[in-house]
């Protein structure tokens, strides 16, 4: 038996340890069964948790694998190497696995549901209508699908971007299930929604990552030292990505600090914790000691390190599973459904000092707000660092659009944003028409590629060269095509708010960031094309970009006219069952928000136009420059400019009459 067989049977053995202890410990293994009550049985009560484990197990294997091929592992040129390769398609077995024990989970939950036995969840055929209309079916039902969608195009994967769309997919296919569970039902849904979804997704990568690198060590496999150094870099940011999403997340379900010693979920919770802490220990001590000897030619202390570790990890997962399944303290909320839909108590009647005031935090746009600015700045000092220089006008730029975005998402904008059409309007035209300009100006792609650094092996592909990758796929030609962009930027404003997408986005938490993040990207693909200083693969010439620019803008007019004129209210089940008992009746704040549309690009059309014609200004005193180069170069050479000389001197000559 091989070492990675040894190893994977260790940490199979060890999660189920940590969830058996765990569901013995927490009294899941042996509840009280009282008479005349039914109950679904033992087998349902430990294949439920069970199957959920290999669930998990199973999308957290399928993520590493593709990691270390699509990240950690060198290629060349873009094609997969021979490992890397193997790991690819290993994944068509792990994904199909995954889609099974989903599809097992499914079965187990009916009957934990039903209080029947799995057999007569079968023979009744409950799994259609659950499998299509509960939301629990719906997500499991996402996972089955899209396990076997990375199964089938696993196997003709042999490229490096091939491998990044599939890592891509599988991180999707993680969040339906836990975005159904406690997230959904925590009183703050905002917070532990988004809490959840950056856990997931940075766990995921941490987690699954490590577990394929030990494979990797003990099988012998080539270039450790460089994935395992990609890793570490990695798994440090995943680590803290954990951690400040656990911490969000612990503030939204848990009601008070007493809850971590007097409930079964917050003693759980602090095992948790501990784990975790012992973790990042074990990761820096990983980087003080085991890397520097793999780095001089000694694996045996990181593998046998990497694999306690793993274990360790799976353990974790196993307790990670139970806690998913002990119910969060109760949380006593007001009886307000204002409070339940929104996650906050309806606010008060709208002035600019409530606007400036009530604050609060959506930790998807905060986080967003905190990278962009944290990877901008680092490569700006990175280039004064090394003495290179970088516009102070492009950064300022940039962090205006940063502070517009934070103002625009969490401020009492954010609030009203969700009770009342016309401030939706103006968070929307705020961020679709304001924060990309700024941010397009910023000029962020070509600080990146002058801040990062080359890949070490020729060939490879590091950041520098997956961004260089992405900016000459041709998915991004396609997209930022003018026609293209320009089509988005109009046609999906009138998409989104004339068809019911509009309702079910502001109804689901994901729905909304998912519009609001609609809003931003469609904005920066616009004006990127407008207005960009980053390279891209179409450059329209400075008169195209202005009737470009007057062309669309009256599109927004139009849309604005139409809301004024119509008349029924938008989203109409949404708004009434707010009860908003202030301001405006809805349909007039639906005409006050198309007049807000309307008049609304009069500010973006005067900043465009002034970036334009500052642009248009340099571009020609650039050619002047380098025409004045050349023909200091080459004075005999340029035969317009000496044409154009001679000219003048027989002009001189004609006027003193010579």
């Amino acid at each position: 038996m091989s070492r990675t067989v040894r190893f994977a049977l260790a940490a199979v053995a060890a999660a189920l340890i940590g969830l058996a202890l765990t569901m013995v410990v927490g009294g899941a293994a042996f509840p009280r069964i009282i008479p005349g009550i039914p109950d679904a049985g033992a087998l349902t009560r430990w294949m439920l948790p069970a199957t959920k484990l290999g669930m998990d197990a199973a999308g957290l294997v399928t993520v590493g694998l593709l990691v270390a091929a699509a990240v950690l592992l060198p290629s060349d040129k873009g094609m997969l190497g021979k490992s890397a390769l193997s790991y690819v398609q290993a994944t068509s077995w792990t994904a199909l696995t995954w889609s099974a024990m989903a599809f097992l989970q499914m079965i187990f939950k009916l009957s934990d549901l039903y209080t029947i036995s799995p057999a007569e969840v079968l023979l009744r055929a409950y799994l259609p209508s659950y499998a299509t209309q509960v939301g629990d079916g719906i997500a499991l039902t996402l996972v089955v699908l899209f396990g076997v969608a990375i199964a089938l195009f696993s196997r003709g994967a042999i490229t490096a971007g091939a491998a990044g769309g599939l890592l891509l997919l599988s991180l999707v296919a993680l969040l339906p299930p836990a975005l159904t569970g406690h997230a959904a039902s925590s009183p703050n849904h905002n917070l532990a929604t988004a809490g959840l979804t950056l856990h997931m997704l940075s766990l995921a990568v941490w987690v699954g990552g490590l577990g394929v690198l030990v494979a990797h060590a003990l099988r012998g496999g080539p270039d450790l030292p460089q994935a395992a150094g990609r890793f570490s870099r990695a798994a440090l940011w995943c680590y803290v990505a954990v951690g400040a999403s656990g911490l969000f997340s612990v503030f939204a379900r848990l009601t008070s600090v007493s809850d971590l010693w007097t409930s079964s979920y917050g003693v759980l919770l602090v095992v948790k914790i501990v784990a975790f802490v012992l973790l990042g220990y074990i990761g820096y001590y990983h980087r003080q000691r085991t890397l520097v000897a793999l780095e001089a030619g000694k694996p045996r202390s990181f593998t046998r390190l990497a694999t306690g570790e793993a274990l360790f990890m799976a353990a974790t997962a196993g307790l990670a599973v139970v806690l998913a399944r002990t119910p969060p303290p109760v949380a006593v909320v007001p009886a307000d459904l204002a409070y339940e839909l929104l996650g906050f108590p309806m606010p008060p009647p709208i002035s600019l000092g409530n606007l400036a005031s009530l604050w609060w935090l959506d930790l998807f746009f905060a986080a967003l707000a905190a990278v962009l600015a944290g990877l901008y700045a680092a490569g700006v000092v990175r280039l004064r660092r090394r003495g290179d220089a970088w516009s102070w006008g492009r950064t300022a730029s940039w962090f205006a659009g940063v502070a517009v975005l934070v103002v625009a998402t969490q401020s009492g904008l954010a609030r009203y944003a969700k009770v009342m059409f016309s401030m939706h309007m103006v968070e929307h035209m705020t961020l679709s028409m304001i924060v990309p300009i700024f941010l397009v100006l910023g000029g962020p792609v070509t600080l990146a590629l002058r801040a990062l650094r080359p890949a070490a092996k020729r060939g490879d592909r590091g950041p520098r060269e997956w961004l260089t990758t992405i900016l000459h796929s041709r998915a991004v030609r396609v997209v930022s095509h003018p026609a293209v962009a320009t089509a988005v930027f109009i046609a999906s404003t009138y998409a989104l708010y004339f068809t019911p997408l509009f309702a079910a986005a502001m109804e689901e938490h994901l729905g909304h960031i998912a519009m609001t993040a609609h809003f931003l990207l469609s904005g920066c693909l616009f004006f990127w094309v407008i207005i960009g200083v980053d390279p891209a693969p179409h450059k329209l010439p400075y008169v195209g970009r202005l009737l470009l620019l007057f062309v669309t803008m009256p599109f927004h007019a139009f849309f604005g006219i139409a809301l004024m004129m119509m008349g029924t209210v938008l989203a109409s089940g949404w708004y009434e069952q707010l009860g908003r008992t202030w301001g405006d009746p809805l349909l007039a704040d639906q005409s006050d928000g198309g007049a807000i549309a309307w008049g609304f690009g009069e500010i973006p059309t005067l900043i465009v136009l002034l970036a334009i014609a500052l642009q248009w200004y340099q571009d020609e005193d650039r050619k002047a420059r380098r025409a004045d180069r050349r023909a200091d170069r080459n004075p005999e050479g340029d035969v317009e400019l000496n044409s154009y000389n001679d000219y003048l001197a027989r002009l001189n000559k004609a006027d003193k009459g010579e």
